[in-house]
């Protein structure tokens, strides 16, 4: 009895100076947890899940998402334990908490959306950059700028052309004043645009269309001479004032006088209203004006002191390029009234045009 009462009492010492398994800071009773391997079981696997429920770090990508934590409240542990069911049960896997940290993430950051640029895309896209530089790199055009007009004027001086007008010429054909083509080059009417030469061989004062060169030539070939009303040049006669017009007439009646043609074509109409406003002392009205013939009181070249009539003065259209107040068949239509007279006049006196 002794012995047995002393074996109880060192049992219960024993148990009373071993110490209690503990389950999450939790006394547990021997008896519900299978003496206290359920408790080593329980803190094993709650090691093991909260090692492997540690969040990895996160990769550059996912850095910028937030991060999801999942958390068990610690009632869920304290049933657990209590009631024996396993923690795998309670606490989230490693692959589920990957799933969830990979759909949290993709949540968080939305997709990059590349797109790829064809071989062609690029080569178009490169061939125009280099047409855009190209353009921008080639040099801008400096604009047109105009000739300014010659400073120096031209005098009478500057001027080549020469008078043709033997005696007793058929015909003498009388100009506004040289162009400065003409004035250079010494030919009369030489600019490529005046119609005179043209007009000359259409009417059939001239056999063949003569060119600008051939001036000197005229008073042996059909005797035919020419002259002007001023000699000075200029670009067109709109230039010459109607002071230099009317200084002109004199020296034309002069040369007319002195050489005697059988008759006086002007060519261009303000040659004649130079000659009416010297004769009549006015301008001439526009019911007084005509072209062709003139009347005979109108004769050119006659003085008191002589007995001689003077040349009868047949008006003409200009020949100029630059007037355009009637078409070329109207012109076409005055000249041919001079040249047939020409040539009836020639018939008459027996001279025979050679044209050259």
């Amino acid at each position: 009895m002794a012995s047995s009462t002393i074996s109880r009492e060192d049992s219960s010492k024993v148990h009373e100076s071993s110490p209690e398994p503990m389950a999450g800071d939790l006394p547990v009773d021997r008896i519900t947890t299978f003496n206290g391997k359920l408790n080593r079981f329980l803190l094993s696997s709650s090691t093991a899940t909260r090692s492997t429920s540690r969040p990895t770090r996160p990769s550059k990508i996912e850095r910028g998402a937030p991060e999801v934590k999942r958390e068990l409240p610690t009632s869920d542990l304290d049933h657990a334990a209590l009631n024996g069911h396993r923690a795998r049960s309670v606490t989230a896997s490693p692959k589920r908490q990957k799933v969830d940290g990979t759909i949290s993430a993709s949540i968080a950051q939305p997709p990059r959306l590349t797109r790829s640029r064809s071989s062609t895309s690029i080569s178009q896209s490169s061939s125009s950059t280099t047409r855009t530089t190209t353009t921008t790199s080639s040099p801008k055009k400096s604009p047109r700028r105009r000739k300014s007009p010659p400073t120096h004027t031209p005098t009478a001086s500057d001027s080549l052309l020469r008078d043709t007008i033997p005696p007793n010429l058929t015909l003498l054909l009388v100009g506004v004043n040289p162009g400065l083509l003409t004035g250079t080059t010494g030919f009369a009417y030489a600019h490529p645009s005046n119609l005179f030469w043209k007009l000359l061989y259409s009417s059939g004062i001239t056999s063949i269309r003569h060119p600008p060169s051939d001036t000197y030539k005229l008073p042996a070939l059909y005797s035919v001479g020419n002259t002007n009303i001023v000699e000075r040049p200029s670009r067109d006669a709109s230039m010459l004032s109607k002071a230099e017009m009317d200084a002109g007439v004199p020296v034309l009646e002069a040369k007319v006088a002195a050489q005697r043609p059988e008759a006086v074509c002007l060519v261009g109409k303000s040659i004649w209203e130079a000659v009416w406003r010297v004769r009549h002392g006015r301008a001439i009205r526009k019911e007084e004006f005509r072209y062709g013939w003139q009347d005979e009181a109108e004769n050119m070249g006659c003085t008191a002191e002589s007995d001689w009539g003077g040349a009868p003065v047949f008006v003409a259209t200009t020949t100029s390029g630059l007037a355009a107040g009637m078409s070329i068949a109207e012109k076409e239509a005055v000249w041919a009234e001079l040249g047939a007279w020409v040539i009836k006049r020639r018939a008459e006196r027996g001279f025979v045009a050679s044209g050259g």
